[in-house]
């Protein structure tokens, strides 16, 4: 059985014009349509009229200082955070690959260096995730829904206008 046989081997295949991936086929870009063919893409949709959007409402939001505010916040947090546990993880795997004997030194009974560091992996990637969950509570979370309110207004009012001009 060929790779293209099928049901709807051959034919060229249209979607839904709300979806995104209208433009290109369902099938991929360049395959053969079953013909040996390539198969077409369907026409490009005509633009609609340029009225105030939803997209538009977002590029304001993202612009303004509160999100920036937002986003500052996250960066100062995750940017710091990130580097130190990466920093952390490459140094266990270097010190285990290029100090064995300093990881193979025993600390209480079967326990040695290297278990110790694997755990504290574990630990703290648990307590980067408690971090993580508390700086978001306590310095964007609140923030943050104070901006999807705006937006929700915003998109609101906009489908009020709407209501009103038809």
């Amino acid at each position: 059985m060929e790779k293209h046989d099928g049901r709807d081997a051959g034919q060229v295949r249209t979607g839904d014009p709300r979806d995104p991936w209208y433009d290109a086929l369902a099938s991929g870009w360049g395959e053969l349509d079953g013909t040996g063919a390539p198969a077409t893409v369907a026409p490009p949709r005509a633009a609609p009229e340029r009225t105030a959007s939803a997209a538009d409402i977002y590029l304001e939001v993202q612009r303004s200082a509160a999100f920036q505010e937002v986003r500052g916040r996250y960066r100062r947090f995750a940017f710091p955070a990130v580097a130190l546990f990466f920093t952390w993880y490459v140094a266990y795997v270097v010190t285990a690959t290029t100090a064995p004997g300093l990881m193979a030194r025993p600390v209480a009974g079967s326990v040695n260096v290297a278990m110790l560091a694997g755990l504290g992996q574990f630990l703290t990637t648990f307590l980067l995730t408690w971090a993580y969950a508390r700086h978001a509570r306590l310095r964007r979370d609140h923030a943050a829904l104070d901006l999807r309110w705006a937006v929700f207004e915003q998109k609101r009012e906009q489908e009020l206008a709407r209501g009103s001009e038809r």
